[in-house]
């Protein structure tokens, strides 16, 4: 198994549904800038497409907004 860790903002609040057995699937993205400058002098950001299960999904879905 890979572990990958990011750090960045979210840019909606997370939205939490559940399946049809009753799993907790929570969705959001993560906006990630880049640790170096383009060639113009700016950073990119690096747009993420997220998905956590279960109790990871409820836990980010309670505590987890965006601004915040």
């Amino acid at each position: 198994m890979n572990t990958v860790i990011l750090m960045g903002r979210l840019t909606k609040d997370p939205e939490l549904t559940q399946t049809t057995n009753g799993v907790s699937v929570a969705k959001f993205t993560l906006a990630v800038q880049r640790q170096f400058r383009n060639a113009e002098g700016e950073y990119d950001v690096d747009f993420i497409n997220c998905v956590a299960w279960r109790t990871n999904a409820e836990f980010i879905a309670k505590y987890f907004k965006k601004g915040e």
